[in-house]
């Protein structure tokens, strides 16, 4: 089956208001921007999506992706574990505000209930959050003599992904670090948009270079120069 997809516009325009949408990237890692900013434009010419939970390693920087999103109003609630980088200004005024709430979760953990809903796996035990205000109201167990913190999975209605290479049928390898949360959040969405920066036709992937099956991506839209995070925070462009 083809998955690939001719525009960025054409590849997000199915997320509708109020979903939960999982977006890639450690920083600006493997983040996905041109699909961010393919939403973005969306909502400024029609007003949706809106009212969107985030998940992501952060809350954005600057003004352009997520932090974007959330100055334009895209955004009702943050899942992340460092929602102050390093210009953290768009959330932080936003969430005193009370426009933008917050779900912290340790990295790990988070890491985890992303893989564990991708996995089928409804709940875990780990120690991380044990004694603080993170594991207040959730379920505590013992085992072998030590306490553990209940977490549940995460899983999300679309995800937002980079990868380096991929072919048509949605089989990915991703560029260095920049694999990150990636592979996690393909498994754990309903519907998987993925940006590469090369397409190519079934069989010139080596399988053992593999790190997404394409069972996991439902679309693949060719991105060959993607921008960087960082490149345009220290340009201080702006996409709001």
């Amino acid at each position: 089956m083809d998955k690939t997809i001719g525009s960025l516009a054409e590849a997000v325009s199915k997320i509708d208001d109020g979903s939960v949408v999982m977006i890639g990237g450690f920083g600006g890692s493997g983040a996905p921007i041109e699909l961010i900013h393919a939403l973005i434009d969306r909502f400024k010419a029609t007003q949706h999506p809106k009212e969107l939970t985030v998940v992501n390693n952060n809350a954005g920087n600057g003004k352009i992706g997520i932090a974007a999103m959330i100055e334009l109003g895209m955004v009702r609630k943050m899942v992340c574990s460092f929602p102050r980088s390093y210009d953290p200004k768009a959330f932080s005024e936003a969430y005193l505000r009370g426009d933008v709430d917050l779900e912290l979760v340790p990295q790990g953990t988070l890491a985890e209930r992303i893989r564990a809903g991708g996995a089928g796996i409804p709940a875990f035990f780990t120690p991380t959050s044990y004694g603080t205000e993170l594991a207040e109201g959730k379920q505590i167990q013992e085992f072998d003599g030590k306490p553990f913190v209940m977490e549940r999975w995460l899983k999300a209605d679309f995800s937002l992904v980079k990868a380096d290479k991929a072919d048509q049928h949605g089989n990915l390898c991703y560029h260095l670090a920049a694999r990150n949360f990636n592979p996690l959040m393909c498994m754990a969405a309903e519907h998987t948009i993925v940006q590469a920066r090369e397409i190519v036709a079934p069989g010139q992937i080596d399988p053992e270079h593999i790190i997404t099956p394409g069972l996991f991506v439902d679309v693949v839209v060719e991105v060959p120069e993607p921008i960087q995070e960082e490149d345009m925070i220290r340009a201080g462009e702006e996409y709001v």
